[in-house]
């Protein structure tokens, strides 16, 4: 169906007044005009910004939607991550159980001594070096220097760490010297605070 442009020319001569005496295609026209523009209107005044609350009212469920699965999955593996820190929190206080006091370390220099001679080695230095306080325990390292053979010093490190006590070692030096070989390293043991220590944390 083509449109009638002669309407427009009909438009142009009709009386404002005399709206009654139009002829029905025009007051057709008009009316479906009047009809579009009132749609738009009121969509763009009414409907358009009820969307846009609508749209972020959305957005805000879906964020609280969000929130509310992650509180509901923390919620339902409490009782698992509980009975994780209570058995973290005991393997803590094991590990500081097994962390020697000040009256237990001397000790520590006399097992070194007896696993390097029955190892077959024999010590050239085996001595503390200055404590360093990390939190709540102290470092306390030792430096050492040992001659033996290649497979001695592997027994030897292979014992130390078999030890009781936590012994950690660190920078291993192998030379070749007039004696035979000549192993030189760190060893770190670790000890709690006392209480006169802790509070000076």
């Amino acid at each position: 169906m083509l449109f009638d442009v002669s309407i427009f020319k009909e438009l142009n001569q009709l009386d404002v007044d005399q709206i009654s005496t139009w002829p029905p295609k025009v007051k057709i026209v008009i009316t479906t005009i009047v009809i579009i523009l009132s749609a738009g209107l009121g969509w763009h005044l009414f409907i358009s910004p009820k969307l846009q609350v609508l749209d972020l009212a959305v957005q805000a469920e879906e964020r609280l939607k969000g929130q509310f699965q992650a509180k509901y999955r923390v919620s339902v593996n409490l009782p698992a991550h509980e009975t994780q820190l209570k058995k973290m929190e005991q393997y803590f206080a094991f590990i500081l159980k097994s962390l020697p006091t000040s009256n237990e370390t001397p000790g520590l220099l006399d097992d070194i001594t007896s696993i390097g001679t029955s190892a077959g080695l024999s010590f050239k230095l085996l001595q503390w070096q200055p404590e360093i306080k990390k939190g709540f325990y102290l470092e306390l390292p030792i430096k050492i220097e040992v001659v033996g053979k290649y497979h001695d010093f592997g027994q030897f490190v292979t014992k130390i760490a078999r030890l009781p006590r936590i012994v950690t070692l660190h920078d291993f030096i192998l030379s070749n010297e007039t004696e035979g070989l000549v192993l030189q390293m760190q060893a770190k043991t670790y000890r709690t605070l006392n209480k006169a220590e802790a509070t000076t944390i």
